[in-house]
């Protein structure tokens, strides 16, 4: 027996290019929506209109301020109908929102055919696609090409702007978790620089705090949440709350740590971190560290040499382990104390001894301030693109008066 070819059964031939037809338009759809970025989304859309069905397109943003007019214009503006006739279509469409039907412009000449397709999506309307074209009017299957491609862009529309709103809301509240260090006393010179890893956040994990003690005394801190981002941020407050307030009984370094891991361990949700401490006291000439994981300190002496001051290492805060033990060091006017975190030193694959000694080889000019010793360490170790966090503090105590 014979079998007759598929198009001699009575298909319409047509639907023989269904399947190819269906593979075009997924095609087309994902040209459209490859970013977060709405403008971009608009620009996509209106390129891929023309593709589609040719002539010019362009977007109406009603729901923008400033969206009085076509923008994302692909092909020829002066195809397009007067702006007055498609802000009049987008707000009848807006109206409506997903359930209205495209409206065709009819010049009043019989002119050029025009389409104002709505932009909505999940009930919430955008504005609108306007195609126009000099020669025959739209075809009911183009006009709903246009639609699913305008649906399309809308769903990816709605997804920028929430993106917006949520990186609005973490900035401002990344803001306020950014508090400033506390001020040290007038004997003691001190600069801080933080710098996020990354393009999205404003404040991490990383942290320098100074808190005044009697006598002239000042703690200088520099901590390391786990983590990046805003929850590494919400912790690293905690943190710092609980040490102004730990610090406030002017405890010694060590002790303030064994406060610090017992507050932190007992909140299971609280991240670890790498904390060091130093108890700077001019009037002796000393500094008594502390470190809970961290790296050791580097001092610069009178002719611009690095070196690192050996500490004590315990475990990080959060664990509950405690065993944290000081160190005591003579600290002179011509020497400088720089507190940092592991992102100044930190490449990915080397080790830890041999990213320390590169900071060792640092050289600083003899009369360096300490905003210069630390635009100079950044400089030297390329701090700009580091693979993590890096917050860097840097002290100096003051020449006494003769």
């Amino acid at each position: 027996m014979t079998v007759a070819p598929v198009a001699s059964r009575g298909v319409p031939e047509e639907d023989l290019a269904a399947p190819s037809r269906l593979t075009a338009l997924r095609a087309a759809v994902a040209r459209i929506g490859t970013t977060l970025d709405e403008d971009a989304t608009c620009a996509e859309l209106a390129r891929e209109a023309v593709r589609q069905v040719g002539g010019t397109a362009a977007v109406l943003r009603i729901a923008v301020d400033a969206g009085t007019g076509y923008e994302a214009v692909h092909g020829d503006p002066a195809l397009l109908p007067d702006v007055r006739w498609a802000i009049a279509a987008a707000r009848e469409t807006s109206a409506l929102g997903e359930a209205a039907d495209p409206i065709p412009y009819v010049a009043p000449d019989g002119g050029r055919p025009a389409l104002s397709v709505p932009l909505a999506t999940y009930g919430q309307s955008y504005g609108a696609l306007v195609c126009a074209r000099d020669r025959a009017a739209f075809t009911p299957a183009e006009a709903a090409l246009i639609t699913v491609l305008a649906e399309r862009a809308a769903s990816h529309i709605r997804q920028a702007r929430e993106h917006d709103r949520i990186r609005g809301i973490v900035g401002n509240l990344q803001r306020a978790l950014l508090a400033e260090p506390g001020r040290p006393h007038p004997n003691l010179d001190v600069a801080i620089r933080y710098l996020p890893v990354g393009q999205s956040a404003l404040v991490g994990g990383d942290w320098c705090e100074t808190v005044r003690l009697h006598f002239g005394r000042t703690l200088l801190v520099v901590g390391d949440v786990m983590g990046h981002g805003l929850e590494a941020a919400v912790d690293m407050t905690a943190y710092r709350s609980a040490l102004r307030y730990i610090a406030s009984a002017d405890l010694p370094p060590h002790r303030v740590l064994r406060q610090l891991d017992d507050i932190a361990s007992a909140e299971p949700e609280r991240r670890p971190a790498t904390c060091l401490i130093a108890r700077v006291d001019p009037n002796r000439g000393q500094v008594t560290l502390a470190s809970a994981g961290h790296l050791p300190p580097a001092v610069i002496d009178a002719e611009g040499r690095t070196s690192l001051l050996p500490v004590p290492v315990g475990p990080p805060l959060g664990t509950g382990l405690g065993g944290y033990e000081p160190a005591t060091y003579r600290l002179d006017p011509a020497q400088t104390l720089v507190l940092f975190t592991d992102g100044l030193v930190e490449h990915r694959g080397e080790d830890i001894d041999h990213s320390l000694d590169r900071l060792a080889g640092v050289g600083f000019a003899a009369t360096a301030g300490v905003e210069d010793v630390i635009d100079t360490m950044l400089a030297r170790l390329d701090a700009r693109h580091a693979e993590d966090d890096v917050a860097v503090l840097a002290a100096q105590l003051h020449q006494r008066s003769p």
